[in-house]
């Protein structure tokens, strides 16, 4: 009896699973996050040096708000900001990085994502999306990020998102 009562509520939950994948919407979001890391305007600060460096290495911790634009043109339209923690954390030079990417216009004003991963600068990174608010609750995907331009005083990330919601 109890076996059969298992099955059952595990046949209904494998069920209600696929029914709300088939009625996910989907989304592609395409955008460019631009960070400013030096200056009176600078959207990325280190908080925590690493021990012995003054550069942003192994140990380091440091706070984003970068800007999310429609184009690699730092005067196309302003969608929202990415904000987050980012922290030194390998050997080799990788980031781990959790950041929200705030939407401020548009048709995902006030709504957010949430993503979280490992990145190597300037190389292409992949990351999960592990939730959001507004239009994006619940949303689940990945993010796909390529570096556009990198230099002393700014980076250019081009960022193709996908979603369920």
């Amino acid at each position: 009896m109890a076996s059969s009562l298992c099955r059952t509520v595990f046949f209904s939950l494998l069920v209600l699973l696929s029914l709300h994948q088939a009625c996910a919407k989907k989304a592609h979001l395409h955008f460019y996050f631009h960070e400013i890391l030096s200056g009176s305007n600078a959207t990325a600060m280190t908080v925590v040096k690493a021990p012995n460096s003054d550069s942003f290495t192994r140990g380091a911790i440091g706070v984003v708000d970068n800007m999310l634009r429609e184009d690699q043109d730092e005067n196309s339209t302003l969608i929202g900001r990415a904000q987050g923690l980012v922290s030194a954390v390998g050997f080799d030079g990788s980031l781990l990085s959790m950041l929200n990417f705030v939407f401020t216009e548009g048709k995902y004003n006030n709504s957010t994502l949430a993503i979280y991963g490992r990145v190597v600068r300037a190389e292409p990174a992949e990351r999960p999306i592990i939730g959001g608010t507004g239009m994006f609750r619940m949303a689940r995907g990945y993010s796909l990020e390529k570096p556009v331009v990198s230099s002393a005083t700014k980076n250019i990330v081009e960022f193709d998102v996908y979603i369920w919601y």
